[in-house]
């Protein structure tokens, strides 16, 4: 198969990087201290930004500012497992640097400590948290980031994993692809899906545009 699209718009989390691990023993204490259901939180907190699950589920009395600081700081220094989707580094490098963007519902802070962790350098667009009033479902930071790359968001495919960020792709016009490589299990989607990078390749047209091919591998 060939595909074109002026440019990628990643989500990092499940998509680039396999952070679950470091994420789900952070969010399990967090739960844990305020006595809040670990298995509902679990169910929805991924590809969503920290802040709306923490003012989503936290008690009474409790500052959801206070509570997002300390979590993440608990993730920054929680990221000795965190390692790339197989293939990712390899794909990414193969991209013109004006034709490809992270878009992710962590905080800068944290993106940048997970991708230097899993060994992947942060594109010169990296639109995060910090850079939306709404997150995942809201297709706000896709629309940003295909603005920030000068090219429209229904002309670029957005990579995704979880639900909140098929939804804001979907939103923002643009064609999808799932990665599904941190599933346990099967995703209905109407999207084409892959496990990872590996059997991917990518050409740049002369007008610059990404032609992306799916190879068979042997044995599949």
């Amino acid at each position: 198969m060939t595909r074109r699209y002026a440019a990628f718009l990643f989500d990092m989390d499940g998509t680039l990087i396999n952070s679950i691990p470091s994420a789900i023993r952070a969010w399990t204490a967090w739960a844990e201290r305020h006595a809040i259901d670990v298995e509902e939180l679990m169910a929805v907190m991924h590809g969503v930004r920290a802040i709306e699950t923490i003012r989503r589920f936290a008690p009474p009395g409790v500052d959801p500012q206070a509570e997002f600081e300390a979590l993440l700081q608990a993730e920054i220094d929680d990221v000795a497992d965190v390692v790339e989707i197989s293939g990712a580094a390899a794909f990414t490098r193969t991209l013109p640097a004006d034709r490809w963007a992270i878009v992710t519902s962590a905080p800068r802070s944290l993106a940048e400590v997970r991708l230097r962790a899993a060994g992947l350098t942060p594109p010169a667009v990296m639109v995060t948290a910090d850079d939306v009033e709404r997150g995942k479902p809201a297709p706000d930071c896709f629309l940003l980031a295909a603005a920030r790359l000068g090219v429209a968001a229904g002309d670029c495919l957005v990579w995704e994993d979880a639900p909140a960020g098929i939804a804001a792709g979907e939103a923002a016009g643009a064609d999808v692809m799932v990665i599904t490589a941190t599933h346990h299990a099967r995703l209905e989607t109407r999207h084409g899906s892959v496990v990872d990078y590996d059997a991917l390749s990518v050409e740049v047209a002369e007008d610059g545009a990404l032609l992306l091919n799916e190879r068979m591998v042997a044995g599949a």
